[in-house]
């Protein structure tokens, strides 16, 4: 099984709720088998055991209520 790692900047996140805000939601995305957040710098780390598109990406963060820098 191929595994995919890749890493996005997430704008507005303040706080350890913004962190688990956008971990639960890219969480869902089908495929996702990590999350992880860098709240100092706003990356987020996404693992995944298939491709993952970077417009599912931005649906899940803007969902949570934050937008992925372009």
């Amino acid at each position: 099984m191929q595994m995919s790692e890749a890493t996005y900047t997430v704008t507005g996140m303040t706080c350890e709720h913004c962190v688990l805000s956008v971990t639960e939601e890219v969480g869902e995305i089908d495929g996702v088998t990590g999350v992880r957040v860098d709240l100092p710098t706003g990356a987020v780390t996404v693992t995944s055991d298939q491709e993952i598109g970077v417009d599912q990406v931005r649906a899940a963060v803007e969902e949570a209520g934050y937008q992925l820098a372009s």
